[in-house]
């Protein structure tokens, strides 16, 4: 392993300074967040921390394997922590109501790999060279000489093999092999992560992407494509808005599409966009940023205001401007 960086003796020496802590993730959670979250706090409650994990959503139904004991929960009223340590967030707005209840705290800690993440906490340790949260999680754990547990490395093989795309995409990096093997080696059992993550799937969410192949448009000479997942469209497949987690990447898998979009309605006028790119040309964080969002080159997101028609046309517009721009480079 690498040398430790001095932000991290800065974290450890904040944990051996406090005893009750609450580690939190992003709205929405998916296989990063919860699996980075909930090792983090096993890890700290085998240290002898007082511990809660919170998030404002619960575990998605495909990850509560990974928490059997119903770790992830939210606290008792008025309680108060010494320590909140954010995982995977790229800005304190992405914690959700969570966040107001967390403001009477000694110091915040904030661990991500996201480029847009905004340096909200009182020590950020921000590392976008890292495909997951995971990777920085199990550096953390190894770092402060505490026990990777079967269970602790179940939850971070699943936080990065999800981000990663099961290591399909271009973030994937050798040391991320190098942080897989360790955690197998450690006990994760690739074989059950594998068979709930990725090979059992509900009904509903087989509903769900009939509906998108059959309801995708493309644009840009088939290099874009986009899909709408509507309230009734949930409704009428039986679906949590959960089960629409991957779904985009079924769109860039297809060819000749390069970048991908999938426009999820919230309210009649505020629309969730998800956006992926296969081309290093082509940075769908730059798009997700003109519309407050952000996440990575190759994968962001946004939440939009005004009519569907509206948010369609100018996010479709913008997409097609990067696509232009950055063909343009080649």
């Amino acid at each position: 392993m690498k040398e430790q960086p001095k932000v991290v003796g800065q974290i450890l020496e904040t944990i051996r300074q406090h005893r009750t802590f609450c580690v939190v993730g992003h709205i929405r959670p998916d296989g990063d967040c919860i699996g980075s979250t909930l090792a983090l706090t096993l890890a700290l409650q085998a240290e002898g921390k007082d511990v809660v994990c919170w998030n404002q959503d619960p575990v998605p139904a495909k990850l509560k394997f990974l928490d059997p004991d119903r770790v992830v929960h939210r606290p008792k009223s008025g309680q108060q922590f010494d320590c909140v340590i954010a995982v995977d967030s790229a800005s304190w707005e992405r914690i959700g109501t969570v966040a107001e209840d967390l403001a009477d705290r000694k110091v915040l800690i904030n661990v991500d790999h996201h480029t847009s993440n905004t340096g909200y906490g009182d020590i950020n340790w921000i590392s976008a060279k890292e495909a997951s949260s995971g990777e920085l999680i199990t550096k953390l754990i190894r770092w402060a000489g505490w026990k990777l547990t079967p269970q602790i490395a179940n939850c971070l093989f699943t936080a990065v093999s999800t981000d990663t795309g099961s290591f399909q995409y271009g973030s994937t990096k050798p040391e991320t092999f190098e942080t897989a093997a360790d955690l197998v080696e450690a006990g994760a059992d690739l074989g059950a992560v594998c068979q709930e993550v990725y090979h059992s799937h509900p009904l509903s969410r087989v509903r769900l992407l009939r509906h998108l192949y059959s309801k995708f448009k493309l644009t840009a000479n088939d290099r874009i494509a986009y899909c709408w997942l509507r309230k009734r469209d949930f409704s009428r497949a039986g679906a949590e808005r959960e089960e629409a987690e991957g779904l985009i990447d079924k769109l860039r898998e297809m060819e000749p599409v390069i970048a991908a979009c999938i426009f999820e309605e919230m309210e009649p006028e505020l629309t969730r966009i998800s956006l992926r790119s296969k081309d290093d040309r082509i940075d769908v964080n730059a798009v997700a940023q003109l519309f407050g969002g952000g996440g990575h080159k190759s994968a962001a997101g946004a939440r939009v205001e005004g009519t569907q028609l509206a948010v369609q046309r100018r996010v479709v517009a913008v997409l097609r401007r990067a696509l232009k721009a950055g063909l343009r480079k080649s």
